[in-house]
């Protein structure tokens, strides 16, 4: 097994000898009758905000779409390939999740590089040309004044989330099943740092603590 990543090989032996054991008639079960995920994630591929390990969930349990800053892109019925609208479209049309969580978080690369206008990587500049979905026509996003620039970085973070779920509702099929109540949409925001998260309150425009609702009660 040389030829593989030595890590991988051994997380698979622990997944195998520990995990698996306890959860090899659950593995059968999917096998046998297939994936019923209630809840579709779309989050960032940062390698620090898993969303399995941050909602504990077990196999057949999310269904996940993860791309840079865990964007959403308008409805675009053209005949180029879309990942995450196709992604979307299976998981609103066939698998009929009754949930969407657009997972947002701190440190996130991909804002960090939209927010410093950085210089294209590589002659494709897909980084550059993915973040743009970001802003819509004619709009500039800019440091306020007398705003740090850590708290620009974690406002524009929040409001691709909002972006995102903003851009859900121009998939006809997502308004479709928002509107007859069969499906929800929902904000969430990963603290890498502290492993905190934060779930968008709509009516209220806002984040709120996970963790203070908790200790709570709430």
């Amino acid at each position: 097994m040389k030829f593989f990543p030595k890590q991988l090989i051994d997380g698979y032996r622990t997944f195998a000898t520990q995990r698996l054991p306890t959860e090899q008639s659950r593995y059968r079960d999917l096998s046998e009758r297939g994936q019923f995920p209630e809840t579709m994630v779309i989050g960032c591929c940062d390698s620090r905000v898993s969303p399995e390990v941050i909602f504990d969930a077990g196999p057949g349990e999310l269904f996940v779409v993860r791309n840079i800053a865990n964007l959403v892109p308008v409805y675009q019925p053209d005949s180029n390939a879309h990942g995450v609208s196709a992604a979307l479209e299976y998981a609103v049309t066939v698998l009929k999740v009754k949930n969407i969580v657009v997972l947002g978080h701190a440190q996130c690369g991909g804002i960090r590089a939209f927010v410093d206008k950085i210089k294209p990587l590589t002659p494709g500049d897909f980084i550059g040309k993915w973040m743009q979905m970001f802003i819509k026509p004619g709009e500039v996003v800019e440091q306020r004044e007398h705003e740090t620039m850590q708290d620009f970085v974690v406002r524009i973070e929040k409001a691709a989330v909002f972006r995102s779920l903003e851009n859900l509702m121009t998939f006809p099929f997502v308004r479709e099943r928002v509107e007859s109540g069969e499906m929800q949409l929902h904000g969430a925001y990963f603290g890498v740092a502290e492993g905190s998260l934060f779930v968008l309150d709509r009516v209220a425009k806002e984040f709120i603590s996970v963790r203070d609702q908790l200790q709570s009660g709430g």
